[in-house]
């Protein structure tokens, strides 16, 4: 901790140093400024911008840098984090490069190349006591910027000429890139693949072309828009995006086949086998998780030029599209004066040839674009509570989404409450989100538009405004214990509080039965139903009833997750028979109600589906006959113990209703199978598989998202049958089974 502070405060006194040179060399330009426009200036206004070309730009980086690193090195304690800090450092490296490539003009600073140099050797500093940090949640965040800024001094290393000739605009101005990224893009209905570069005065879309004989990267230009004659609102005609969705049966098969190639190279490794046969299964992983890749995302992104053409991409984080628009209106603003011409081809083919070496993106999130030693990422559920923001300047209607990881790509997996007109809002609630080999929580603040008028823009976006967007490394080593981690995440001038707790999917497989006798939850649901003298227990009679009087058209019902403590208090009032249960369950939101149902089929001792005849379901579903199929799971099924047939055939029914509303509240038949087949069928773990170093990084259990599968498989076959045959006496027992 010490090493790290002293490291810190050595960068802190470069930067004060840094910070006055850049003060000292800003103090004439405003009187040469002003003595430029008189009849004898010092300096022509030409040779003010040449010799000053992007300094003040480097000292408000760096003056926001250094005013964001000193509090914290002055309050410094073991659980400090500075990397955001050096990640935005180095993003704004643009500038740098820009600096540079001007030097040559500005043969009058001469003297004051060494400011240039200072932040080189600042970041040589950082990257040279990297290894500090390698156990603190700092160091993936550090990591990143150390890439970032070796790209950099390497590209200034290279011969420079050609890359200059590509980035000076006519009139002398540098074109810089500002961000870059592999996007999907829609062009008359199908997905492409693109690498997208958006420069100081212009977004460029561009296709990797395949390397033939060993050639280096290539890019091939398919279209650009001057920043000045872009915009995302097109014309009043213009028709709606039309989007190819992609069945979620398809997704999920190639999460499938994902993760079986997965499995299979490590057992090739383990076995020493030659590296043919794992380079095979490599290309193979390769083509599935780009497949995944170009079909998952479904969140339209669409640009317009001057003449009203569009260009659609899908986006699968509302995160990402916001950081895009957000990124490319500030630059909009910034070019304004300029006047836009049009590249010529050659100038064009230029830029293009440029990008190989400006990108900072050089690789599609695949395993085989992976270090060996890189985390694969967290796998079990994450506790989230929002706690609370601060800093908004006016009272607004606020809420917040939760976004993670997984597969390469993010999605949203939890939404708080609107919490109304305050500028200081509370939502203290707190959420369990499942992570499958998530690396990052991205959180976005809202506010809510209640115009009508403006409910959705165009291509179905929503209009409520993001207020602030933040994320934070989701650090295997700092979630490893059991407490909760406290934590800020900054956005646009806003605070928002967070509490995180993890447990791994070890821990979250096994099933603990109740100490509370006289309870519902983790008692036999044979022991509920006797007690009971009923059929089906009563909680999951009130939850189905509830949902299905006001929650069958509910967005996203058993999938978005409910508000913990409200889970919690319905589960304490059924445990304690509490006689106001009914009327309490009226007055909370209806996600919390199917989260109580959910935890319910959880915590059972033994899964609905038992544990002694699972095995068979998960091989019964995999016969290729259909027929022997249909007899060996039917069979399978008669064979429960009537209070869990009864109960599951009870929730079968109320699940198919769910689904005939999937237009409304987007919940399929596969969708619904994904969220209760772990829950109905994951036997009890008789053994724990905890690593038994504690110190180990928690991993994505390939073989996990197997039997997952085939679990939603055994569910999703069950609510696909249309009827499902008894015997006369189970049918007749069946039919009056939810009497009391």
């Amino acid at each position: 901790m010490e090493m790290r502070k002293w490291v810190l405060s050595g960068i802190l006194a470069t930067e004060e140093t840094y910070l006055s040179h850049l003060e000292a060399l800003l103090l004439p330009m405003k009187p040469l400024k002003a003595a430029a426009t008189t009849s004898q200036p010092v300096l022509t206004v030409s040779q003010i911008e040449t010799i000053f070309f992007k300094v003040p730009e480097l000292y408000e980086i760096h003056k926001e840098f250094y005013d964001g690193l000193l509090p914290r090195v002055q309050q410094w304690s073991h659980h400090q984090r500075v990397g955001d800090l050096f990640q935005k450092l180095a993003s704004q490296l643009g500038v740098y490069r820009a600096f540079v490539d001007n030097y040559e003009l500005a043969v009058e600073t001469a003297e004051k190349c060494c400011l240039a140099n200072t932040q080189f050797a600042e970041i040589s500093e950082v990257s040279s006591n990297v290894s500090f940090y390698i156990n603190h949640p700092d160091h993936p965040l550090l990591q990143d910027a150390l890439r970032i800024s070796q790209n950099f001094l390497s590209s200034i290393n290279e011969e420079s000429t050609p890359r200059r000739q590509s980035m000076t605009v006519k009139k002398g101005e540098n074109r810089q890139l500002l961000r870059d990224s592999f996007m999907v893009e829609l062009v008359e209905g199908a997905r492409k693949l693109r690498h997208v570069f958006l420069f100081t005065d212009l977004l460029l879309c561009a296709k990797l072309k395949k390397q033939i004989g060993g050639k280096n990267q290539q890019y091939d230009s398919k279209w650009y828009i001057p920043l000045t004659e872009l915009t995302f609102q097109g014309p009043e005609e213009t028709e709606p995006l039309t989007i190819p969705q992609v069945p979620d049966e398809e997704l999920d098969a190639m999460k499938v086949k994902i993760s079986h190639l997965r499995s299979e190279i490590l057992r090739e490794k383990r076995a020493n086998k030659g590296s043919k046969v794992i380079d095979r299964l490599r290309k193979k992983l390769s083509e599935q998780e780009s497949l995944l890749l170009l079909t998952s995302p479904s969140m339209p992104l669409r640009v317009y030029n001057k003449n009203g053409k569009s260009y659609g991409f899908l986006i699968s984080s509302d995160y990402e599209r916001a950081e895009w628009k957000d990124m490319i209106k500030e630059q909009q603003k910034k070019c304004k004066c300029f006047k836009t011409s049009s590249l010529t081809s050659m100038e064009l083919q230029m830029l293009t040839n440029s990008c190989v070496k400006l990108q900072t993106v050089h690789h599609m999130p695949l395993s085989i674009n992976k270090e060996e030693d890189e985390s694969p990422g967290l796998c079990g559920f994450l506790n989230v509570i929002v706690h609370s923001a601060s800093g908004l300047k006016q009272s607004l209607n606020l809420y917040c989404t939760l976004e993670v990881d997984s597969f390469g790509f993010f999605s949203n997996k939890a939404k708080t409450r609107v919490y109304r007109y305050t500028t200081e809002p509370k939502w203290n609630e707190e959420f369990e989100i499942e992570l499958e080999g998530s690396q990052t929580l991205r959180l976005l603040c809202y506010e809510k538009c209640y115009n009508k008028t403006k409910q959705n823009k165009e291509d179905g976006e929503s209009a409520d405004r993001i207020m602030g967007k933040g994320q934070i490394q989701l650090d295997p080593q700092t979630l490893q214990g059991k407490d909760w981690q406290r934590t800020v995440i900054p956005m646009n001038g806003i605070e928002v509080k967070l509490s995180m707790k993890f447990t791994s999917r070890e821990f979250s497989l096994k099933r603990m039965p109740s100490r509370k006798p006289m309870g519902v939850f983790g008692v036999k649901i044979s022991t509920v139903t006797k007690r009971e003298r009923s059929k089906v227990p009563y909680i999951v009679r009130q939850c189905l009833e509830e949902i299905e009087r006001r929650g069958m058209e509910e967005v996203g019902i058993y999938r978005v997750s409910g508000v913990a403590t409200d889970i919690q208090a319905l589960k304490t009032a059924f445990d304690t028979n509490n006689k106001d249960v009914s009327v309490m369950m009226s007055e909370m939101d209806v996600n919390a109600i199917a989260g109580t149902l959910k935890l319910y089929f959880r915590e059972l001792p033994e899964p609905l589906f038992t544990d002694e005849l699972y095995p068979n379901f998960a091989g019964g579903i995999t016969l290729s006959d259909s027929v022997a199929k249909e007899s060996c799971m039917l069979n399978l099924l008669l064979s429960l113990p009537e209070p869990n047939l009864v109960t599951f055939l009870f929730l079968l029914d109320h699940l198919k209703r769910v689904a005939e509303k999937e237009s409304v509240n987007k919940m399929s038949l596969h969708n619904l199978a994904t969220v209760f087949g772990p829950t109905l069928l994951r036997p009890a773990e008789k053994d724990s598989k905890i690593p038994a170093n504690p110190t180990q990084p928690i991993s994505m259990g390939d073989s996990w998202s197997l039997e997952v599968m085939a679990q939603v498989q055994v569910l999703l076959y069950f609510l696909q049958l249309e009827t499902i045959p008894t015997p006369d006496s189970k049918r007749q027992s069946i039919l009056f089974s939810t009497e009391v």
